[in-house]
């Protein structure tokens, strides 16, 4: 076994704190490299409060997760010392259902295996993710990462960066669309960067003016307070497809009034509580209600690759290990931008 350090969360109700654990030796399959930097995303926040429920304790979060190869196994092809790689918020799925011969691990049928608040995939042994030094993952769940990046920025990428690529590509969002953000944090910055790119005109709907300017800094080419009703009435049935970020409880049918025609409202954040739905939200209208995870394995290596090319990254603000609550408190208040990103050789 290999001694790893990370930090941990005892209980719901405790601080995090320095944790020694064991990871395995590599397998044949098996590709080991050294933690440098982990993203901080609110799931993390959610999960070692119990925020969802069945949260497995003691738990090591983390899964934007980039670092350097140490080792590999015998039967690695795709990996060797020396080369930059990531992992997101899998490390393995049951590879042979339906979902997941189709690139879709992220929706396995027999249970994917989390990166940490999970178990590998024999159900028993726990996951322990990115706060740590060190992590061993098969090969086919490890990530390329191009040198060319700003590597601390590529972290975020593993899962607020493929968490709006993903719902982007799969709706087919691009030229002649009119896309929403809604909330301008973790995910929503990386979806403005993603959907500008891609040559839809982009709105940011956000409760704070204070954010327009760094919204067309992004890329956003339009800005709306929706605390403000007379900016609310010029973008009823606007839009085509709305990436919904919020993680707050928040009224799912007043954004669905602002979707045209067939438009659709793509849930990425996860509010902690229920939301009612009226039905004549969405009937007039032919209107949807989707939701949306990560990506699977080939479309976060093409994500990762279209950020290569296109000199895309998160905007972080890089922090010690030991201040990890303080940057919980502040991701509550929304006091980041926009997305922290754990240095960690700092552990």
């Amino acid at each position: 076994m290999i001694a790893a350090k990370g930090y941990a969360a005892q209980d719901p109700k405790t601080p995090l704190g320095p944790f020694s654990f064991d990871r395995r030796e590599p397998g044949p399959h098996d590709v080991q490299f050294d933690i440098l930097y982990c993203g901080v995303c609110h799931s993390d926040l959610h999960q070692v409060r119990d925020e969802w429920g069945g949260s497995i304790f003691p738990m090591v979060p983390g899964h934007e997760i980039v670092g350097r190869v140490t080792a590999v196994g015998s039967d690695v092809s795709k990996f060797k010392v020396g080369d930059l790689a990531g992992v997101g918020c899998l490390v393995d799925s049951c590879r042979h259902c339906e979902n997941c011969s189709d690139g879709l691990e992220q929706y396995c049928l027999n249970g994917h295996s989390q990166t940490y608040n999970g178990t590998e995939q024999d159900h028993k042994t726990p996951t322990y993710g990115g706060y740590s030094n060190v992590i061993v993952v098969d090969e086919a769940f490890v990530l390329h990462v191009d040198e060319r990046l700003d590597l601390a920025a590529v972290a975020p990428l593993l899962c607020a960066g493929i968490t709006t690529y993903s719902p982007l590509r799969h709706w087919k969002v691009g030229k002649g669309h009119k896309v929403a953000v809604l909330g301008l944090g973790g995910l929503g910055h990386m979806a403005v960067k993603f959907a500008a790119s891609f040559g839809a005109e982009v709105t940011v709907l956000s409760t704070s003016p204070g954010k327009e300017e760094d919204a067309k800094r992004l890329g956003a080419h339009k800005f709306v307070v929706t605390k403000d009703p007379e900016q609310l009435k010029g973008v009823q049935g606007y839009f085509d497809f709305i990436i919904d970020s919020v993680s707050a409880a928040h009224d799912y049918n007043m954004y669905l009034g602002m979707l045209k025609t067939d438009g659709v409202h793509i849930c990425v954040g996860a509010p902690p509580t229920p939301s009612q739905i009226v039905a004549f939200s969405l009937i007039p209208g032919r209107k949807s209600l989707a939701g949306s995870m990560i990506g699977g394995l080939p479309e976060t290596q093409e994500m990762l690759d279209y950020c290569a090319e296109h000199n895309i990254t998160s905007d972080i603000e890089l922090i010690d290990m030991k201040d990890i609550e303080t940057a919980y408190e502040r991701m509550l208040k929304g006091d980041v931008r926009y997305r922290f990103v754990i240095d960690m050789k700092t552990l």
